[in-house]
């Protein structure tokens, strides 16, 4: 029996499927291992921060041994305590002064605001170590004794940077038009910076808070600099511990740590999610 050749002729035509290029190829290779090389280290820091043995090789088995040993750790304790002391002092005050400077420098009509905010960015660029050396010098010279008040001083000096630049960002995207109409309606200047500029400013400067939050939180070199003798910040105490010989328990504390700084991020993006949704909607009435 014949089969006819018009039922072949009517079958779609076989398109040869399209081979990846040779360039995406090498771009996903080198993505997966930048990423393998980024994460791999965090991941064994993780998983070892529950090994049962001390071996920071062989994985044992599951225990919490190391987290109850950290939770009776007197001295991690009080560091703990004492770096969120630091961060949450801070976060108030560095994020109160870089958002007044951010409206300052914003609102400024002089010559002075070039040159201003090119120093504005220095405390970025420069290196750490060489700020830390400063602050030291300065606490020295006016006869500070270090403690955890020079801490706080020499993260807030840092912060205000941060803080002010990313305020500052958000600033140049308001229509001073908006300010305007209020002090024309009977708003003073301050009035209208509160009743304007600032409700348009809450999602970048909560951003900015929780930034500034984690940055202090995480930062060793002004800390280990501007620190006394007494209760040092948390990574000021790992670096101590970390010398006399890597143990399984620090990989705990950089564990809680870790764990501290997705959960702020989390909340810095939820925060500030909800806020620029809730300006969005306040500017879609005014214009409806």
């Amino acid at each position: 029996m014949s089969v006819p050749t018009q039922a072949f002729n009517d079958s779609p035509p076989v398109v040869p499927r399209e081979r990846m290029p040779l360039r995406r190829i090498v771009l996903w290779v080198v993505t997966v291992l930048v990423l393998i090389y980024l994460f791999v280290p965090i991941i064994v820091v993780v998983v070892f921060s529950f090994n049962a043995g001390r071996s920071l090789g062989v994985f044992t088995g599951f225990s919490f041994r190391w987290y109850t040993a950290l939770a009776h750790d007197d001295n991690v304790i009080a560091s703990l305590k004492a770096s969120l002391e630091v961060a949450v002092v801070t976060t108030v005050v560095g994020t109160l002064l870089g958002s007044m400077l951010a409206i300052g420098l914003g609102r400024m009509r002089s010559r002075l605001a070039g040159p201003a905010n090119v120093l504005l960015l220095l405390p970025l660029v420069a290196p750490e170590i060489v700020t830390a050396i400063a602050l030291l010098i300065l606490f020295s010279e006016t006869g500070q004794s270090l403690s955890l008040t020079t801490v706080m001083l020499g993260h807030i000096t840092f912060s205000i940077a941060y803080v002010t630049i990313i305020v500052r960002g958000r600033l140049a995207l308001i229509n001073p038009a908006d300010e305007e109409a209020a002090m024309d309606l009977g708003s003073t200047n301050i009035g209208a910076i509160l009743r304007v500029v600032v409700p348009a400013l809450r999602p970048a400067i909560l951003g900015s808070a929780f930034i500034v939050f984690v940055l202090s939180f995480d930062d060793f070199v002004t800390s280990y600099f501007v620190s006394g003798n007494g209760v040092a910040p948390l990574p000021v105490v790992i670096y101590s511990l970390i010398r006399y010989g890597v143990t399984p328990e620090i990989n705990a504390i950089g564990t809680v740590m870790l764990a501290l700084t997705l959960v702020l991020m989390a909340l810095a993006l939820l925060v500030a999610g909800r806020a620029y949704r809730g300006l969005r909607n306040l500017i879609g009435e005014q214009h409806g």
